[in-house]
């Protein structure tokens, strides 16, 4: 998402960081590694007002840095499988504006998804059929291919990002992760919780 919106950010041992603000709902830092020096990864970041740090293995203590918590969330893992789903991929600027409205359900961020993403290798946009009833970003890396962004204006939105993944990639697992409603969801699609996460938010 910040390749495409210009601002790819730089990647180090411990942690993904962007020097600038990232778009919305995505974070400014990511732990990739446990055990991060929290002061080192917000030294890489505008940490005002606003900013964010994807803890992947919640074990940061950002509240002396005058963070929040938003939400604990758990990685997820599926092994590879067919799902059965129509599907189609999203492959011009004409689509993505309505897939990404259907995304957005009217909250006014619908613009995040800009026609740059539409020629990233490895990231299909995915709509359900009927058109702007689900979708979900797929994202190949390395050894699984990541879920997110997955939604339903109508049904469910999890089976087409599986036959998606399925079918692009097959034999493939698909990992993501989600909380609350979002999880148990995925836990009824196939995915196990394996790990915890963690998103700070800078008030």
């Amino acid at each position: 998402m910040c390749r495409a919106h210009g601002t790819p950010g730089g990647f180090a041992a411990d942690a993904w960081t962007s020097p600038v603000r990232t778009p919305v709902y995505y974070p400014d830092a990511v732990t990739l590694a446990p055990g991060a020096d929290a002061a080192s990864v917000l030294a890489r970041i505008d940490s005002g007002a606003g900013a964010s740090v994807k803890d992947s293995f919640a074990d940061l203590d950002l509240r002396p840095f005058g963070f929040e918590v938003l939400f604990e969330a758990r990685w997820i893992h599926r092994p590879a499988g067919p799902a059965d789903a129509a599907w189609r991929e999203v492959a011009d600027p004409e689509a993505l504006r309505e897939w990404a409205r259907a995304w957005d359900g009217g909250e006014g961020n619908a613009e995040v998804f800009r026609p740059a993403l539409l020629d990233l290798p490895g990231v299909h946009l995915i709509a359900g059929e009927p058109a702007g009833s689900a979708g979900a970003v797929l994202t190949r890396t390395g050894p699984v291919v990541g879920v997110s962004n997955v939604f339903a204006a109508r049904g469910d939105g999890w089976p087409a990002a599986l036959a998606a993944a399925h079918d692009l990639y097959p034999g493939v697992p698909v990992v993501g992760y989600e909380h609350g409603d979002g999880l148990a969801a995925a836990e009824r699609h196939g995915f196990a919780p394996v790990g915890p996460l963690r998103v700070w938010l800078r008030a």
